[in-house]
C-alpha cells in the first residue's frame, strides 16, 4: 500500500497530549477509508504537524483528517524508504 507524509499548520502550542489524542482521533475512524496512521510529530513552536500513513489514496488521508478537524496542508507521497 503506499506510504503518505502529511503536514498541518497552525497548531502552535500544541502539547504530546493535544497531538496524542488527534492522532487517536484519526486512528478511531481510519479503517473508514483503508488508512493505517503509523506515527505523528509535532513541533509547538511552529506550529507544525506531520503524519506518516500508508493508505489508498492522498484523497483519504486528507479525508480522514478533515472529519477530524485538523486537515493536511500537504500531503506527499513517499514512493522510496531506507
Amino acid at each position: 500500500m503506499p506510504k503518505f507524509m502529511d503536514v498541518h499548520h497552525g497548531m502552535t502550542g500544541i502539547t504530546p497530549e493535544a497531538l496524542k489524542a488527534a492522532h487517536q482521533a484519526d486512528l478511531d475512524i481510519q479503517g473508514d477509508e483503508g488508512v493505517d496512521f503509523q506515527k505523528a510529530w509535532g513541533d509547538p513552536e511552529s506550529g507544525t504537524v506531520w503524519c506518516v500513513s500508508e493508505a489508498p489514496s492522498a484523497e483519504a488521508v486528507q479525508r480522514i483528517h478533515e472529519r477530524t478537524g485538523h486537515p493536511a496542508v500537504e500531503i506527499y507521497p513517499v514512493p522510496v524508504e531506507v
